[in-house]
């Protein structure tokens, strides 16, 4: 197994933001300086090309480094859980208490599949 990018994982975080902002994934090619096509294709399964990953990227604020996967199958950063609190407790629609209880219903969803996955294993 080598080294490979998670264009299907970084495509779901493009979607989570376009949904966040409520536009059409039309605009969000538009604003991000890039074909429609190139992100139809993307949810069909293929990869940008290094330039518009760079322009998706760029304009949306996701850090692609999230989406590296080295051989064996463990991420460049693996503290998903602590990127995933400091977005919750940045956010400002969801209050403190929004974001202490999203924290918890996801720590506990991710650590149930962390256990399954164990299991599998």
């Amino acid at each position: 197994m080598s080294n490979f990018f998670d264009a299907e994982g970084f495509y779901a975080a493009l979607d989570a933001h376009r949904q966040s902002l409520g536009i059409t994934w039309k605009k969000l090619a538009i604003g991000a300086g890039v074909s429609p096509s190139t992100v139809t294709r993307m949810g069909q399964g293929k990869r940008p090309d290094v330039d518009s990953l760079a322009a998706l990227a760029s304009w949306s604020g996701i850090d692609v480094r999230a989406f590296f996967v080295r051989e064996g199958g463990s991420r460049e950063k693996p503290e998903t859980l602590a990127d995933i609190t400091a977005l919750l407790r940045a956010d400002r629609e969801l209050g403190k208490e929004g974001a202490a209880m999203m924290e918890r219903m996801i720590t506990s969803l991710y650590e149930e599949m962390r256990k399954r996955r164990e299991q599998e294993i």
